[in-house]
Order: C-alpha cells, then sequence, then structure tokens
C-alpha cells in the first residue's frame, strides 16, 4: 500500500470532530484537572456520576487543599485505583494551592503526579492552549493501527508516530478527533465503516472489510 499523505488525509476526521467538548463534564480548569486525573483507568461516564458531589464538597484547589484522606476516599471510593488518585489530587492541590496557579504547558503539568502526556494534552486542549504532544488514549491506541495511521500497542510510541505524520496545527485535535471515532463509529466489533469519513484510506475497511 502507497504511503498516504496523513497530514491531508486526516483532515475530513479533524472537520468532523474540531473543537467538540471533552466526554469528562467540568465547570473550570480546576474541575477538568480533577476529573481527568480521576478517570485515568476508569470510565468517563462513572466520573461524570461521582465529581458533582465531590465538586460540591470540594470546589476549589483551595478545599481540595485542606481536605484530609478519610473525606477524598468517601467521595472517590468507587473509582479504580482511588488510594493512589487521593494521593496524587492531595499533592497537586498542597503544591498548585489556588485555581489560578494551574499550570498550562506540558513540563509543568507533567511534573504533577498522576498526570502524564496523555492527560497533559487533555488539560491543554480543553484549556485552548497550544498542543504539545497528541491525546493517545484506549481509543486511540486501537483505532490509529487500524486506520494504518501508526502501528503498535504503546502510548508513547503511537504518540511519537502519531507526531511525526500530522502537521504540528492539528495535534491539539488529531487525538480527540480519532478518539471520538472510536468511541462513536470504529467500534472494537462491528466498526460502522459505512458511516466513517476514514474509509476511503482506511487500513482495515480497506483489507479486511471489503
Amino acid at each position: 500500500m502507497p504511503a498516504r499523505n496523513w497530514k491531508k488525509e486526516i483532515q475530513p476526521l479533524i472537520k468532523k470532530y474540531k473543537g467538540k467538548k471533552h466526554p469528562l463534564e467540568y465547570a473550570n480548569f480546576y474541575e477538568l484537572m480533577v476529573a481527568v486525573v480521576l478517570s485515568a483507568q476508569d470510565s468517563d461516564r462513572h466520573i461524570n456520576q461521582l465529581t458533582p458531589a465531590f465538586f460540591a464538597a470540594l470546589p476549589d484547589m483551595k478545599a481540595l487543599a485542606k481536605a484530609d484522606i478519610e473525606t477524598l476516599h468517601n467521595l472517590i471510593g468507587s473509582v479504580r485505583n482511588f488510594g493512589n488518585k487521593t494521593k496524587w489530587l492531595m499533592a497537586i492541590a498542597a503544591h498548585v494551592k489556588d485555581n489560578n496557579n494551574i499550570p498550562t504547558t506540558m513540563e509543568n503539568l507533567t511534573a504533577l503526579p498522576g498526570i502524564g502526556r496523555k492527560s497533559a494534552s487533555v488539560i491543554l486542549r480543553e484549556m485552548g492552549k497550544p498542543a504539545e504532544g497528541i491525546i493517545v488514549d484506549l481509543h486511540v491506541v486501537r483505532v490509529a493501527p487500524r486506520l494504518g495511521l501508526a502501528r503498535g500497542t504503546d502510548p508513547k510510541k503511537l504518540e511519537k508516530q502519531l507526531m511525526e505524520s500530522i502537521d504540528p496545527k492539528d495535534w491539539g485535535e488529531v487525538g480527540m478527533a480519532i478518539s471520538f471515532l472510536g468511541r462513536e463509529i470504529c467500534r472494537p466489533t462491528n466498526p460502522m465503516c459505512g458511516e466513517c469519513v476514514m474509509n476511503r484510506v482506511c487500513e482495515y475497511h480497506l483489507n479486511v472489510i471489503k
């Protein structure tokens, strides 16, 4: 199969989902950061169910900085890996202290406990800040190789391949666009290829489905 110009071929997908808000529900960047940390290895739907009570009890970074372990365990005890996430949130709040101090760069976000490159990229995108990487979540890990955009299953290696294939001006949108495609159309089983804006260039569609 000839090498594709993914800078160009990815444009219909970016256009379809450009600017679409992340499925995590939040009202400000404090809520965004907390929701992103909680959502690691858990579902956005589950996090959205419990964050209203969390934010009612701990409405900002100052309140979170004063919270104790027991309070947090009561609020997020049903979240996967809640013990570590409690420690991470308390450490973040102790360091950041105030909503106005939330970092706005990849380097400063990933310096905080519980925030890797994917989480930082989600936060930067939702803040409207310049992208310094590409969001690679579980959906992107599945869909990017299916499309033929990248190879393998290691998120760091996939992100590197995507950054090499996609124009930097599109980094902020492409990961989330692939993620939305995976959530809505390119499902693990029975993908809806006929409805997909990428079916003309998708390796999986061309080689497996057709």
